[in-house]
């Protein structure tokens, strides 16, 4: 019989779909990066949850309240990719019984400090006895109906594929911290912050949202590489890829150890950028806004009119998997 493990996690929820009824005339679909309720009048209720599980979502040397923090950041990612902001944060706390109440103290500041940092409040939620700490938090906003942003949106062949930043660092956080890899002292912290101080792009989100310009958008914290694949399900377009977003403290660490650059920026995660497409005509618009928000877009390929995700450099074209597939 195959397990939870044989089948990893997108075909589980895909089988776990084929038992659930969709609700009529919901605003994003299932396998968008949040849900959403129509209220009637042109309105939307957006809702986004996402679970943080303390063995293996918190690395060592986080506090509980930089924990606490990313669990906010975790939920209202989704909710910025959707072109909303959020306006509430709830969480369902399990708690084993010999947690210290200074740890769960902690927690509830860094549940503060997230939900203020994007405008929300943090309206309370649950707490229960567990066999570790797990925080399952839900992010909700409202929202114009048709402003929603979906990451099939419209793309069409010939639009461009942008994010809002470089990937990489979490890459070189994690194999430092999981891994025991050298991080040399002039990207320490840079990287670091990465993994403990994480930020979503939510204000990003709605200004790209505003401009009526992004023809598909989603969040990349599954990883770069991971992301163009789901955008691919939605929309059924090809993506070719000119340009790898590596941040450059990201193709330091790389040089320092001999490792791909391309790699580390490809196949990471919890980097919470968005990944988005727009028409040519509409690139002064897409650096205007964001650059309002002080963020600078960065192209990093185009839609093609077929199904496949390639790497194209010096005339050639590979390729792009979603996980990394080398020995």
């Amino acid at each position: 019989m195959a397990t939870v493990r044989d089948i990893g996690e997108r075909e589980l929820i895909q089988r776990m779909l084929r038992h659930i009824t969709g609700m009529p005339g919901t605003p994003i679909p299932f396998w968008d990066d949040a849900s959403a309720i129509s209220l009637g009048d042109g309105r939307a209720l957006v809702v986004n949850t996402d679970m943080l599980v303390w063995s293996t979502d918190v690395p060592e040397g986080m506090t509980p309240f930089q924990a606490a923090r990313k669990a906010v950041v975790m939920n209202v990612s989704d909710l910025g990719a959707k072109g909303v902001s959020p306006t509430a944060f709830m969480a369902d706390i399990g708690l084993p019984g010999d947690t210290t109440v200074e740890t769960a103290e902690e927690m509830a500041r860094g549940f503060e400090a997230g939900s203020r940092l994007y405008g929300a409040y943090m309206l309370g939620g649950d707490t229960n006895d567990s066999c570790e700490i797990v925080v399952s938090g839900i992010a909700l906003g409202g929202m114009v109906q048709r402003l929603i942003r979906r990451r099939a949106g419209g793309a069409a062949p010939g639009d461009l594929l942008a994010t809002t930043g470089d990937f990489g660092l979490t890459s070189a956080g994690f194999k430092h911290l999981l891994e025991g890899y050298e991080l040399p002292d002039e990207i320490r912290g840079t990287v670091l912050d990465s993994v403990y101080m994480p930020t979503a792009r939510v204000w990003e989100g709605v200004a790209l949202g505003l401009t009526g310009a992004v023809t598909g958008c989603m969040e990349s914290s599954d990883g770069l590489g991971i992301s163009l694949h789901d955008l691919r399900r939605s929309t059924g377009l090809g993506y070719t890829v000119t340009e790898v977003p590596v941040h450059p403290a990201a193709a330091r660490f790389a040089d320092h150890h001999g490792l791909d650059p391309d790699e580390l920026a490809l196949y990471g995660g919890e980097e919470y950028e968005l990944v988005f497409t727009f028409k040519p005509e509409s690139l002064d618009a897409v650096r205007a806004a964001l650059g309002g928000v002080g963020c600078t877009p960065r192209v990093i390929g185009e839609v093609t009119g077929d199904s496949d995700i390639v790497l194209s450099r010096g005339g050639e074209e590979k390729p792009l998997g979603r996980h990394f597939a080398s020995p």
